[in-house]
């Protein structure tokens, strides 16, 4: 017998933003697409209820954590495409959008070099969600026009960095660090080194909309400390710009806002 006529049909992958963390803020699809798949291959961003909202035996988690557990990206792109070729039809969930910082952009490329189909399932970014529900708008009309999103894993020390912090500082407007909580005195050392204004507002959102969220404020040149002082930890959003100072003056009405930490000026 010819063996191809018992290999299973070829499935498929949805590479899945979940938002960030909140499951009534996943889109509708999103939604959908975690009761029908076979399997779906998480990271650690999406939250806790989310995850658990997806049966064990269908989950499998690739997440990677600074300093902690970490699946190599090849082990994600080989899983993905051996899942792929048994058939199933396989999503992979990450926090956010999966194209900004998500490396969906990578695993798109692999599946397509691979023959392997997939969609596109884009979700709300933390990037934007995270300052949102933290009463901080990424932009305002009397405050800032544009919105740089910056990676905080990079090292502004180095030679080789991608990220131009001097740049970014003269460019205005608001800039958000995702994954930046590790190395906050760097880029805020480098920030100051490149000209922004130490009294320059910032704000630390963590765990945005997650039942644990908490937010933290201070200055260009304070920040650390409160990062310190209140033991600010990832996943956590960075927001430098005069629009983080927004909060204060809607805090009193903000009511998604559980947990916050004790916001220091």
């Amino acid at each position: 017998m010819n063996s191809d006529a018992t290999a299973p049909d070829l499935g498929f992958v949805s590479l899945v933003g979940s938002g960030p963390g909140d499951p009534e803020l996943l889109t509708v699809k999103a939604k959908r697409l975690l009761t029908e798949a076979d399997v779906v291959l998480h990271d650690k961003l999406p939250g806790p209820e989310i995850i658990e909202s997806i049966p064990e035996a269908n989950r499998e988690d690739v997440g990677k954590r600074a300093g902690g557990e970490w699946t190599p990206q090849e082990y994600t792109n080989r899983r993905l495409v051996e899942l792929a070729r048994d058939g199933k039809h396989v999503v992979r969930l990450k926090g956010g959008d999966p194209f900004v910082f998500g490396r969906g952009g990578e695993e798109m490329e692999h599946l397509a070099s691979e023959g392997i189909p997939f969609e596109v399932v884009p979700g709300i970014t933390s990037a934007v969600a995270g300052p949102g529900v933290a009463g901080i708008p990424v932009t305002h009309r009397d405050h800032a026009s544009s919105v740089s999103f910056v990676t905080g894993h990079e090292d502004p020390t180095k030679d080789e960095s991608a990220v131009n912090w001097e740049a970014l500082a003269a460019t205005g407007g608001t800039l958000v660090v995702l994954m930046g909580v590790g190395k906050l005195p760097d880029y805020t050392a480098a920030l100051r080194e490149a000209g922004m204004e130490p009294d320059t507002p910032v704000a630390l959102v963590e765990r945005a909309t997650w039942p644990g969220m908490r937010v933290a404020t201070g200055t260009l040149e304070t920040i650390v400390d409160v990062r310190d002082a209140e033991g600010i930890e990832p996943p956590a959003i960075t927001v430098i710009g005069a629009v983080a100072a927004t909060r204060e003056r809607v805090l009193e009405f903000l009511r998604n806002r559980p947990g916050d930490a004790e916001d220091e000026g």
